[in-house]
């Protein structure tokens, strides 16, 4: 699926975009990867797959999976990321951030339903991620596209030893939640594009 006329576009992440992913990196994590972490997974691991999403694509330019993103636009700034690690039919996200001068505009929603899209097309069995206990925004998107909880990992995350969420996304495959999933995508598209629209209207 393509989303044109967007003021956002996702591509797969490159090296040249590592500057960029940490300084929102920085903003968006305690205890943030540092930069050889996203260059060793980019260079050296082939079950990695990262996007980034960028701002005010150029005219014509596609979102999603479909399109020829490479050298269109890449001037425009990256405004977040997101990532997962495909092994053995499981599609693991294992990041995903939104600069916080974009929160709230349904980027992180782009990014998620992207990696989803992704994991489709590998032919994924399941899709799981964890999250804070305490980030009740993030749970209640990954709801929204099906997520229920699976499991609970205490202390998991390092700087307050707070406990995470497993969720999983386990109905990928099933015909019935790749219709509903198809909705959402239209769903978000026209959401996103009357957000494009109000906005190139200023």
């Amino acid at each position: 699926m393509e989303y044109r006329g967007l003021l956002y576009r996702v591509e797969p992440m490159r090296t040249v975009d590592i500057e960029e992913v940490m300084a929102i990196e920085r903003l968006s994590f305690p205890n943030p990867w540092p930069a050889s972490a996203y260059r060793y997974e980019l260079e050296h691991n082939p079950r990695a797959h990262y996007y980034v999403a960028r701002s005010q694509p150029a005219p014509q330019s596609s979102l999603g999976w479909g399109g020829n993103t490479r050298g269109v636009g890449t001037a425009s700034p990256l405004v977040g990321y997101g990532g997962f690690w495909y092994v053995a039919e499981e599609a693991h996200i294992s990041t995903i951030a939104v600069h916080p001068e974009h929160r709230g505009r349904g980027l992180g929603e782009l990014l998620l339903a992207s990696m989803i899209e992704k994991a489709i097309s590998l032919e994924a069995a399941e899709v799981t991620l964890e999250v804070r206990v305490s980030n009740q925004v993030a749970q209640e998107l990954y709801r929204k596209y099906a997520f229920h909880q699976v499991g609970r990992r205490r202390g998991y995350y390092t700087d307050n030893h707070e406990d995470a969420l497993l969720m999983s996304l386990g109905e990928v495959r099933r015909s019935s939640y790749r219709q509903r999933f198809e909705e959402r995508l239209e769903k978000l598209s026209y959401r996103l594009r009357a957000r494009s629209e109000a906005h190139r209207a200023r």
